[in-house]
């Protein structure tokens, strides 16, 4: 990374930090079962958290080298902000994940984990974590680790898991056990086959469940470049996340499907008149990065109306049914349940706006919203585009369009009251 690159990152998260309440990620958990990188869910990675302001400390994606960086602790926001910084800038010169993520050391109260799927992977700095190993013989061996840098070594199916409970947390004093209760059941789940997408999936169920640190935060496939996103992030500043122990939608047979509140509305599929299947917060986690062949991952842009992101992957996952990976056919499915009203809220796309990558299992749908209000139109930002490079999926948006208005918040009031006199 240049140094003016690194510069741009740094005021990038100084904004963040500065405009918003200091959050930690009290759980922080990777889960590798394939080292090879063969099995598109083989790496999984998350975060989550009893605290408020959860877009900022989950995760950084780097979608070419397959790594995440996630950060959490007890130190302040902007000794966190260095940190992470700093990793950032020794993986980019070729650090191992180990020796990225030692720079924590040098922060005090701060942790960082560095989630790798052939480098392996190492927590640094303030964390209380089990490292989970499972040998080419099915044994299960569970350490416990506390402060320094701790290693899941290259080559290895295993997990890392941090958990802590925060100030405020009702079920306080569960940590310990329930990190020890996760670490042996990801154990048992990686020897038994499962891909790390669907374990990271239960991690998240325990913890949330059995410790409290629920709130999101959010999960990433390391593999196929797959992330939740802002699906359970705060609504605005000093705000919790989504509990991910609660529902999160309701969907029926025919890929009809309603996000929370809403849904409390509906007791049967308003399209069928059948049953109306609650998927939990977890399951919708698990579902949106894990990917198979008739159930690929979806992702929806352009809009923010809610189910839409559930309605789409249902009638994308019958087209490719039908019809394979083609995109002239999923618009075709995609146009056909816009008129049908199915999906609603957007406007017809074409072959182009459809994104296959076939070799991943994954699909990306480019809508444009209808002039309902919901969606704002692209902005024209003087921002290096390096920057989105580099940072890909950081969470959130909202915290990304938070990060705009405080840059930019002296232009808007200037052109503000250069209309007022007009």
């Amino acid at each position: 990374m240049n140094k003016k690159l690194l510069k741009q990152v740094t005021l990038f998260f100084l904004v963040l930090f500065t405009i918003s309440g200091a959050a930690s990620a009290t759980m922080n958990v990777v889960v590798i079962t394939d080292p090879t990188g063969q099995d598109p869910n083989g790496a999984a990675a998350g975060s989550q958290s009893f605290a408020q302001n959860m877009f900022q400390p989950t995760f950084l994606l780097c979608l070419d080298r397959k790594m995440a960086v996630l950060s959490g602790g007890e130190g302040t926001a902007k000794p966190r902000l260095a940190a992470i910084v700093s990793t950032v800038s020794k993986l980019e010169n070729n650090a191992t994940p180990a020796e990225a993520a030692a720079e924590a050391l040098k922060y005090n109260g701060i942790r960082i984990l560095v989630a790798s799927i052939d480098q392996g992977s190492a927590v640094a700095g303030d964390f209380q974590v089990y490292i989970v190993t499972v040998g080419n013989d099915s044994s299960i061996d569970v350490k416990g680790y506390s402060g320094g840098v701790a290693e899941l070594p290259p080559g290895t199916k295993g997990a890392i898991i941090h958990l802590r409970n925060s100030e405020g947390n009702p079920q306080a004093g569960t940590a310990d056990t329930v990190r020890l209760e996760t670490a042996v059941k990801m154990g048992k789940m990686i020897r038994d086959g499962y891909p790390a997408t669907i374990i990271l999936g239960e991690a998240f169920k325990e913890v949330a469940i059995d410790s409290g640190e629920k709130h999101g935060g959010g999960g990433v496939n390391l593999v196929s470049g797959i992330s939740t996103g802002d699906m359970f992030t705060p609504l605005a500043l000093n705000q919790n996340g989504y509990n991910m122990d609660a529902p999160y939608s309701k969907q029926g047979t025919n890929g009809w499907s309603v996000g929370y509140p809403e849904a409390n509305n509906y007791q049967a599929d308003p399209t069928t008149g059948g049953k109306l299947t609650v998927v939990y917060a977890y399951e919708a986690l698990t579902n949106t990065i894990t990917v198979t062949d008739n159930n690929p991952s979806v992702s929806t842009h352009g809009s923010d109306q809610k189910g839409l992101s559930e309605a789409t992957s249902n009638v994308v996952d019958a087209a490719i049914t039908k019809s394979g990976y083609d995109p002239v056919e999923i618009s075709k499915y995609v146009n056909s349940a816009i008129d049908s009203g199915l999906l609603v809220g957007v406007n017809h796309v074409s072959a182009s706006d459809i994104n296959v990558k076939e070799n991943i299992k994954s699909v990306g749908v480019y809508y444009t919203p209808t002039t309902d209000g919901k969606s704002a139109p692209s902005w024209d930002l003087p921002i290096d585009s390096q920057i989105f490079e580099l940072l890909g999926n950081i969470q959130t948006a909202i915290g990304f369009m938070l990060i705009m208005l405080a840059l930019f918040r002296s232009t808007l009031i200037k052109s503000f009251f250069r209309r007022r006199k007009t």
